[in-house]
């Protein structure tokens, strides 16, 4: 398959290498150029390019930048791309520690649905509750007991079908977690969120999650602040 990645931070470098390794033909851009990602590239064998190449260059497409960022992408990065594109969205609200006041999701927005506004597209949300390390180095065969599984949310029932295969290939199990304005479910601070759950576990961390958001994942009139020191 082909896949594009836009951002090659902890979640976007892991899926790099993770596709590649499965044979998947990966293009991969983040906001610093292609040069930046030359030691990428060459250890994965993916293709260096820009952020608007990424878009155009797969089935799937992966956009894994800080919620902050998202309005800094072109605002036509997607015209003209086919409206049978996969677009995952594995990003996470961080007001206090990276992203500051988004007065939509603080307003109770889900953060997936506020990044599908902004790009203008369907999102599927997926990735967004696992370590980086966990996603690259704790995948298991299918059947393996006790074998990780991911919630995966999102409106178009194709479109999760494929993510959730890709999941599936990854090493873990996909668990379908309902429409995207469910994906609250699992955002930061809830029960699913870097649980490593088998499935049954997901299932029950997805029903057992509140709507409302602890204080450390509210902004304040002082965020954001840092991952070390939340503001």
């Amino acid at each position: 398959m082909k896949i594009g990645i836009i951002g090659a931070g902890q979640i976007g470098g892991t899926l790099t290498r993770r596709l590649t390794k499965l044979g998947h033909n990966v293009c991969v851009a983040n906001s610093r150029g292609p040069a930046s990602l030359a030691a990428l590239a060459k250890e994965t064998g993916a293709k260096a390019v820009e952020v608007r190449e990424a878009a155009r260059s797969g089935e799937v497409v992966v956009v894994t930048i800080p919620e902050v960022k998202i309005p800094e992408l072109p605002k036509d990065l997607f015209a003209g791309v086919p409206k049978d594109t996969v677009i995952i969205d594995t990003g996470n609200y961080y007001p206090r520690h990276r992203d500051g006041r988004i007065a939509d999701i603080e307003a109770g927005m889900t953060e997936s649905r506020w990044v599908a506004n902004q790009l203008g597209r369907p999102v599927v949300k997926a990735f967004n509750n696992i370590y980086a390390k966990h996603l690259l180095e704790l995948g298991q065969a299918a059947g393996s007991h006790g074998r990780i599984a991911l919630p995966v949310a999102g409106d178009d029932a194709r479109a999760k079908e494929i993510v959730m295969r890709l999941v599936d290939e990854l090493g873990f199990d996909a668990v379908d977690a309902g429409g995207l304005d469910e994906s609250w479910r699992q955002q930061p601070g809830t029960p699913a969120y870097t649980a490593d759950s088998d499935a049954e576990g997901v299932r029950r961390a997805l029903a057992q999650a509140s709507k409302e958001r602890g204080p450390q994942f509210r902004a304040t009139d002082k965020s954001p602040g840092t991952f070390a020191q939340p503001a």
